[in-house]
């Protein structure tokens, strides 16, 4: 539950931190000028993916490993979890959607740097760090989208209750 819950709430930061921010969405067929919009936020999967077109600009949280590790000594286990956070905007000018790209991320970066504890519970680790990747498009068939993922390490409350003693 824990590993959802920082999902959900991690969703819900960066809508928040990233909602004034608003991109160009490719036109459909029945539409020539849609209106700019922020990015959708979605967990673990995007729906319909085989529609990515349809859903840039967007960001994608999905915890990708966790660990538990409880050394002797130690009253509780420590909990972490890596999520990865992939982003998508759309632009017809190269120059331009590398820059929104760029923008998209730094505004997520930024945002979670200065707060550092999401959801009251859930801890960027910065001891790990905080790395971000942003992806070639140059002459790459990816144009007119741009991609980028960041890749962060959270601390996780325990929340649970062992059955058994640990060490007995």
């Amino acid at each position: 539950m824990t590993r959802v819950m920082l999902l959900e709430n991690l969703k819900a930061f960066t809508l928040e931190s990233t909602r004034d921010l608003l991109m160009p969405v490719k036109p459909s067929e029945e539409e020539e000028a849609p209106k700019p919009r922020a990015a959708g936020v979605h967990i673990c999967h995007l729906p319909e993916f085989s529609s990515i077109s349809r859903k840039a600009p967007c960001i994608l949280h999905q915890i990708v490993t966790s660990k538990d590790v409880q050394h002797p000594g130690d009253p509780r286990p420590k909990s972490a979890a890596v999520v990865r956070s992939a982003f998508c905007v759309y632009n017809e000018n190269e120059e331009e959607g590398g820059l929104m790209l760029l923008n998209l991320m730094e505004r997520l970066r930024i945002a979670l740097l200065r707060k550092v504890v999401i959801g009251r519970q859930f801890k960027l680790d910065l001891e790990a760090g905080l790395d971000t990747v942003v992806y070639d498009a140059s002459g790459r068939p990816t144009r007119p989208y741009y991609l980028g993922e960041m890749i962060s390490v959270w601390k996780l409350p325990y929340a649970m209750e062992r059955e058994v003693p640990y060490g007995k």
